[in-house]
């Protein structure tokens, strides 16, 4: 059976985000309202797959629901010109550790990021 490969993606949220979110907010501080507002996450399926997941709401074959409502609500687009540079990674820890140094690399950055 073949491993697993995790992939990070960073999908472009609405704006609405920073002003409508307390929490999206309150993660960050350092945003000034220049840059774009971020989501930044990990899937063992294509970007452009886990992104549907996301706008569609899916659930898991138990019911639960495994999209993020922040990009059900606010995401547009994929932004891959943030990820590419990222290759596949084959284990879960370090897709999740990529995840978070992505995501604090693009708030010091000074856009507005959201991950898990």
């Amino acid at each position: 059976m073949p491993k697993l490969q995790y992939q990070i993606y960073v999908v472009e949220l609405s704006k609405r985000v920073f002003t409508e979110n307390a929490r999206f907010r309150n993660a960050n501080p350092q945003f000034n309202g220049v840059l774009e507002c971020l989501y930044v996450g990990m899937t063992s399926k294509s970007p452009k797959e886990r992104f549907i997941q996301h706008k569609t709401g899916a659930k898991s074959k138990k019911g639960y629901n495994i999209s993020s409502n922040i990009v059900r609500k606010y995401g547009t687009y994929l932004r891959p010109s943030l990820y590419n540079h990222i290759g596949p990674i084959t284990s879960r820890e370090d897709a999740l550790k990529m995840e978070e140094q992505l995501a604090l690399e693009l708030r010091r950055r000074r856009f507005a990021v959201w991950f898990n």
